[in-house]
């Protein structure tokens, strides 16, 4: 069924719509248009109305319109792609499985893909707090992230060529490998496992503490104090200055300069942590 220029109203109009297509449709004043749908292709189109895509199979979203009143958007729903869409509303994603989306500006992503698995993101940007909570097997290029605690509880992620402003952003992951990225905002990556950074440049007061395997590749920490605080079997590489590093547990650091190192817990042999640098005052 094709639907061109038509406007849809009432709760779950279309519920159940199957082997669809809608062009320049307009969706509002009704809950779950399109709940429980299957191979549906959506071209200029806007959603206006709560729940639009709930427990929806095989969905391609182009050159559409999310606005603000479209909230709690796309949950439980597997196998969608869009493209070159705005989405103005919070809380979209939730429990979603693969999901790819590319060219798609989310100015208003508070508590945006959560519990979702399967994600495949490019020239994206977005602004909100919480982004991807508790999500897994993540993969991102071209990020623009403004927005605190960030991927809290993520597993397997790996951004590149991105810029994160984010406070506590990475707290309690898995397997998180950034390349090429900027990341700014305190205590970055606590209680989290297997971190690798290549070529970033992180700004972090008191971050990267409470890590187990956390690896470093020609990285730059700018302004960032405290760090490595209880951290074990580090691998670091900083062509830059730390300002601080504080009680690591085990491992190696390779900078270029350490400004300050705090060794004063009596808890920690500071003989299982080689330091290097190349600046001797």
């Amino acid at each position: 069924m094709n639907y061109q220029n038509k406007r849809f109203t009432g709760e779950r109009a279309l519920f159940s719509e199957q082997d669809s297509e809608f062009i320049s449709c307009l969706f509002e004043d009704g809950e779950s248009p399109l709940k429980e749908s299957k191979n549906i292709k959506i071209n200029q189109c806007t959603f206006n109305w709560k729940y639009p895509i709930w427990y929806s199979e095989n969905v391609e979203v182009n050159n559409s319109l999310i606005t603000k009143f479209a909230r709690s958007g796309i949950w439980y729903t597997k196998d969608i792609k869009i493209n070159h869409t705005l989405i103005e509303a919070p809380k979209t994603f939730r429990h979603a499985e693969n999901v790819t989306l590319s060219d798609v500006d989310l100015p208003n992503a508070d508590e945006t893909f959560w519990n979702c698995k399967g994600l495949k993101l490019a020239k994206i940007t977005a602004k909100g707090d919480y982004f991807g909570l508790n999500s897994e097997d993540i993969e991102i290029d071209n990020f623009d992230l403004l927005g605190n605690y960030a991927f809290d509880g993520g597993k397997n992620i790996r951004i590149r060529n991105s810029t994160l402003q984010t406070k506590d952003a990475f707290w309690n992951c898995e397997n998180v490998t950034l390349i090429n990225c900027t990341i700014i905002g305190e205590y970055f990556g606590w209680n989290s496992k297997n971190i690798t950074l290549i070529n970033c440049t992180v700004e972090s007061h008191q971050g990267f503490c409470y890590i187990e395997n956390l690896k470093m590749i020609n990285c730059r920490l700018i302004n960032t104090d405290l760090c490595f605080e209880y951290c074990s079997d580090l691998d670091i590489e900083v062509i830059s200055d730390i300002t601080s590093v504080k009680n690591p547990i085990s491992g190696k650091i390779h900078a270029y300069k350490i400004d300050e190192l705090i060794l004063d817990d009596k808890f920690i042999d500071p003989s299982k942590t080689e330091i290097l640098v190349d600046v001797n005052e």
